[in-house]
């Protein structure tokens, strides 16, 4: 087991990797503060590992709930139902939530916690290589509205998060590739080595060799908290996390939760900033090349749904965090390995390649 630590002074917390982690209840235990305890997953995950972490907790007081499974989900409905079950139980801000699933899941549980009597502890245990290598890390909680994705949430950090790669063994292989898009955002925006590595062994990765996985989410994990550390509260430096994400969220909204996983969405997005930063003189030809030649070795969407068109893009891009005063702000690609921070983009580049790229 290897551990990597989120240095956020006293809201400082380790982040457990390795196998068979979900039957080491030392784990969980110590994390835990008092005697109620919840347990939050979906109708996907709860068959395959719910058992588990229960067995680990049988002399807590313990309850669980299972949710739907899927981003249309992740609403504040769903949160609603974890408000609802806390408080038929009378649970107190003593207690500890569990989020036992995807990012779905990690996000709703932590904004529950977050909420619930202003705040009772978490547990992040993530189940799929996108929520072990991002999502999980770095404490940023919330729902999905139909005007935006994540435009309702807060910061709010977990006690700890177990990533144990023994249950990406179940994980389909839609889902594994999805989390490569993240995996990947970490050798663009930081990491050229991490970048040349992985387009070496991609395969390696997409076959589930141990050691490999092992190594990407160990590589992912401490890039995301070394960031998260040097700016929790994305003032700075934490936005280049962000690369592909506004192109992607404005994917997701714009065709309906869940069509696209998150991941999918990311790396067409992804590939939309490649291509304005090379409109901008930062990325060659070759360079771009190289990025959506790794996104389709992992088995990635890379070019944007015909439906949205560049005036609808545009539209559902003005809904974003980043942006302030109306202007759309980006996080694009100076090299590969460095991000810059959110830039005003050049409208007419944007548009260029809203149109073009990917369009026949």
């Amino acid at each position: 087991m290897k551990t990597l630590l989120v240095a956020l002074g006293k809201r400082s917390y380790p982040i457990y990797i390795g196998s068979g982690l979900l039957s080491r209840p030392e784990l969980f235990k110590k994390h835990i503060k008092s005697r109620q305890v919840i347990v939050i997953t979906n109708t996907t995950i709860a068959p395959i590992y719910l058992d588990t972490v229960l067995k680990n907790l049988d002399d807590y007081v313990i309850e669980y709930l299972v949710l739907p499974d899927g981003e249309q989900y992740k609403t504040l409905d769903s949160v609603t139902q974890i408000f609802d079950k806390l408080l038929a139980c009378k649970f107190s801000r003593n207690a500890t939530l569990i989020a036992l699933g995807g990012g779905v899941i990690g996000d709703m549980g932590g904004f529950a916690a977050a909420c619930y009597q202003r705040g009772i502890a978490f547990l992040q245990i993530p189940t799929t290589l996108l929520a072990q290598v991002d999502s999980s890390v770095g404490g940023k909680t919330g729902v999905n509205h139909p005007l935006g994705k994540n435009m309702i949430g807060a910061f709010y950090q977990p006690q700890c998060v177990i990533a144990d790669a023994d249950v990406l063994d179940t994980l389909d292989e839609r889902q594994l590739s999805a989390g490569l898009a993240e995996v990947i955002k970490y050798g663009l925006i930081r990491d050229a080595g991490f970048f040349n590595w992985l387009e070496q062994n991609i395969d390696l990765l997409l076959a589930r060799d141990k050691s490999a996985l092992a190594y990407a989410i160990e590589h992912s994990c401490k890039n995301k908290a070394e960031i998260v550390a040097e700016d929790e509260t994305e003032t700075g430096v934490r936005a280049t996390l962000n690369l592909g994400h506004t192109f992607g969220h404005a994917i997701e909204t714009g065709v309906g939760y869940g069509e696209y996983l998150h991941g999918e969405a990311v790396a067409i997005g992804t590939c939309l900033a490649a291509d304005l930063s090379r409109r901008h003189a930062w990325l060659t030809d070759v360079d771009v090349e190289r990025i959506i030649a790794l996104f389709k070795h992992s088995r990635l969407p890379v070019v944007p749904p015909a439906q949205l068109d560049a005036g609808r893009f545009l539209e559902l891009m003005a809904v974003d965090k980043k942006n302030i005063d109306g202007k759309i702000r980006l996080i694009l690609l100076k090299k590969i390995g460095l991000a810059t921070l959110p830039v005003d983009v050049d409208r007419e580049r944007l548009e260029l390649t809203l149109k073009t790229y990917g369009r026949k």
